[in-house]
């Protein structure tokens, strides 16, 4: 953790692959970062785990329920006003069809159609490792 831990947050979010496409989701326009895409998660509350606070938020933001998987990337990331520390998960969707909750949008991509969206600086690492196992998932 960094010394500063006012301005630190813990975020866990999910990789959900259905059909060779994975989940995004855009954030809402006055928000943080607003109007980019990532991937759909949120902010951990001190009692939960990541994977309870991920299931948690996915239920709130996009109306499914989440079976969480293994860890694939942890991502400390700086930003001018505050520092995220990021886990990002493998999960399945078992059923359900993720409606736009509480985020401005949600879409299934290609790995072709990821590289025309806009991600927060956090997830650059984290899209070029995706890319290279795309198509293991």
């Amino acid at each position: 953790m960094e010394p500063e831990t006012r301005n630190s947050i813990e975020v866990s979010a999910g990789l959900i692959f259905r059909s060779g496409k994975l989940l995004i989701t855009q954030r809402h326009a006055g928000a943080h970062l607003g109007g980019l895409w990532e991937f759909p998660g949120g902010k951990r509350e001190p009692d939960e785990t990541f994977e309870q606070c991920l299931v948690r938020e996915l239920r709130e933001e996009l109306g499914v329920d989440v079976q969480v998987g293994e860890l694939f990337q942890s991502v400390t990331h700086s930003y001018p006003e505050k520092t995220v520390h990021l886990r990002f998960f493998l999960c399945s969707l078992p059923s359900g069809e993720p409606q736009p909750l509480d985020c401005a949008a949600c879409k299934w991509v290609t790995k072709d159609e990821l590289a025309v969206h806009d991600f927060p600086a956090a997830d650059a690492g984290l899209l070029e490792q995706l890319c290279a196992v795309w198509d293991e998932r």
